[in-house]
């Protein structure tokens, strides 16, 4: 199971910080990431970590603003977000795949994996 909390509603440039609070399985297996969905809009990555890539995975649009990090001992996933755009307003989904072999975060944005996990997801808006 995976819980985001955190969302909510931000002023153009500024920051929040979602956390997802897995149980069942290990955040430190196979890989982990965030997506989004806009309203009208489908759903696209955010970021993403895996055992096998040295470096956690940003989808371009990021550009810097956003990072992902992991407590291990918390088995818990976090996405630090900074000057935040209106565009950026969406739901937030945690997801997983846990059980993935070797996975590389490049699969799942290229379409070759899929993440099964997924949380409920949390709202962020962003708006003056």
């Amino acid at each position: 199971q995976l819980v985001e909390s955190g969302g909510g509603l931000v002023q153009p440039g500024g920051s929040l910080r979602l956390s997802c609070e897995a149980s069942g399985f290990s955040l430190d297996e196979g890989a982990i990431g965030w997506y989004r969905q806009a309203p009208g809009k489908e759903r696209e990555g955010v970021s993403c970590i895996s055992r096998r890539d040295a470096t956690p995975y940003y989808f371009d649009f990021v550009k810097g603003r956003f990072t992902i990090s992991r407590d291990s001992a918390k088995n818990t996933l976090y996405l630090q977000m900074n000057n935040l755009l209106p565009e950026d307003t969406a739901v937030y989904y945690c997801v997983a795949d846990p059980f993935a072999v070797d996975p590389s975060c490049s699969d799942y944005a290229n379409g070759y994996r899929y993440f099964y996990r997924w949380g409920q997801g949390t709202q962020v808006t962003v708006s003056s």
